[in-house]
This record gives C-alpha cells, structure tokens and sequence, in this order.
C-alpha cells in the first residue's frame, strides 16, 4: 500500500511554519483556562473573558463590560540558544494595559496545539520563573 500524506491535525509542532498555528487561533473566540505566573495560580484574572485572535494581529479580549486591546503574532524563532520545548515557534502577546493583561505580554513557546486548545509556556532568562498559559476554544 502507497504511503499517504495526511494534513490531519497530529499535534506535531516540529514545524516551524506558522501558519498551522495561525488558521487555528484565528478561528473562533478563546478563553484561558490556565494561567500560572512564576509561582501563583492565576487564571481567574482572565475569568468571563473571550479573546479574539483577529485579523492584522489585533488581540481582544472582552468580558461585555470591559474591551482591552492588544496585538499577537506566531514568528519563527530559529535560534540556537532557544531551548524551545517542542517547536521553533513563538506565540507573541503584546497588552500595554491593564496590568493582570500586561502579564500576558511575551513571547510564548507552544507546548501544544490541537484545534481546540493551545499550551503555551515561558521560561523566564532574568529570574528563571516559568509560566504557563492555556487558550481553549470557545
């Protein structure tokens, strides 16, 4: 039998081609369901909150009352001193405001992706917390 190629979604995050992961968050609203900042849970500062991964890397996030703005990118990071976990991708969030938003603001390596959810993880160079941060689809 003829070897096949399949474009399934496999959880492979070898690539370091960005647009899987683009397609993916960019349909849909998301919410987090896991935010982990150094040595806190803190995944209730985002609670009721749906993120918008839109077009010409414009990130929302409303809750009804309040709308916060930011931006997001997926880049190729091939760098050699990166000791990425799985990918050379990073998922960039950027929120000048508010504070608990700011927090977000970094460039992530993903864990993991499926269509419905995506790990992210920071491994911080300057105090060597990590962070974890987890969208599901809405």
């Amino acid at each position: 039998m003829a070897s096949t190629c399949s474009s399934d979604d496999d959880n492979n995050n070898s690539s370091s081609d960005p647009t899987p992961v683009v397609n993916t968050v960019t349909s849909g609203t998301w919410r987090v369901t896991y935010y982990f900042d150094t040595d806190s849970d803190e995944t209730s500062d985002f609670a009721g909150y749906n993120f918008t991964f839109g077009s010409s890397n414009v990130l929302t996030a409303t809750n009804g009352t309040n709308t916060y703005t930011g931006s997001w990118s997926v880049t190729n990071d091939d760098s050699s001193d990166d000791d990425s976990p799985s990918s050379d991708l990073d998922f960039n969030i950027l929120f000048s405001s508010p504070a608990n938003f700011q927090d977000l603001s970094d460039d992530w390596d993903i864990v993991s992706r499926t269509s419905t959810k995506i790990e992210l993880i920071d491994v911080s160079g300057g105090n060597g917390g990590t962070d974890y941060l987890t969208f599901e689809k809405n």
